[in-house]
């Protein structure tokens, strides 16, 4: 998609989703696609703006019912999304922003309420608050350069359980934490080019082989990125030696 023009890079609705810093997905996701090579452009759509259709990579990160609330219902009216899906686009959700990827999800004040259905799964309130590290290994068909992604690590705090469909698999089996909700066992749901997770850390600062697997789906280069410097590297021995994993 990105071919000779600038790699889009669309982060949705920052004013209403992006807690527990979110919003440096976009970051990490921009400095790796220019550490490939490609220019970048980073366009930040608040939630009173229509979403672009020729983005390459979006994503959306978590928040509160209330937000969660008002973010699905502008993305129900605005189609951008699934046509940018329909068109290729990849997408990484977090959180609130992977539960209402599925079909429904459930708000504090209205019940249940419809997602948008680019991914097959469910959310609903769990009995435990998911809080803490999370350690998980991905799902070995993920790779880059070849090779399976290395494990995961983020942190959770969320009361939702996730029930992933047939037609999605898990994006990782749980070695530490919870993910999906307690007893699950997994955590997020991938299908296409749709990632979910409940991870935030940032999840791509502490696991940038994510944002290359992403990358290598918009660009067509599989192969991990290249980079000098080797902070995210200390980032995951750190967090990984927290919970002893």
């Amino acid at each position: 998609m990105a071919g000779q023009s600038a790699l889009r890079i669309v982060w949705i609705y920052p004013d209403l989703l992006s807690t527990y810093g979110d919003q440096g997905n976009a970051l990490i996701m921009s400095y790796r696609a220019r550490l490939r090579g490609h220019a970048v452009e980073q366009l930040n759509v608040r939630s009173d703006q229509p979403l672009p259709v020729q983005g390459d990579i979006y994503l959306i990160g978590g928040g509160e019912d209330r937000p969660q609330r008002l973010a699905a219902e502008r993305l129900r009216k605005d189609d951008g999304l699934q046509r940018a899906v329909e068109g290729g686009a990849a997408v990484l959700s977090v959180c609130a922003g992977f539960q209402l990827l599925g079909h429904s999800f459930y708000d504090e004040e209205q019940g249940t309420l419809p997602g948008l259905g680019l991914l097959d799964v469910t959310s609903s309130r769990g009995t435990v608050r998911c809080v803490g590290e999370v350690v998980s290994q991905p799902d070995p068909a993920l790779t880059v350069g070849g090779r399976p992604l290395p494990r995961l690590t983020g942190f959770e705090n969320h009361m939702g359980t996730t029930t992933v469909g047939a037609d999605a698999k898990p994006l990782a089996t749980v070695r530490s934490g919870n993910g999906n909700g307690a007893g699950t066992g997994v955590d997020g749901a991938h299908a296409g080019r749709i990632v979910g997770t409940y991870l935030h850390g940032p999840v791509l600062a502490r696991n940038p082989g994510l944002a290359d697997l992403l990358l290598g789906w918009v660009d067509g280069d599989p192969a991990p990125t290249k980079a000098e410097d080797v902070w995210h590297e200390k980032l995951r021995a750190e967090r990984l030696a927290a919970v002893g994993a």
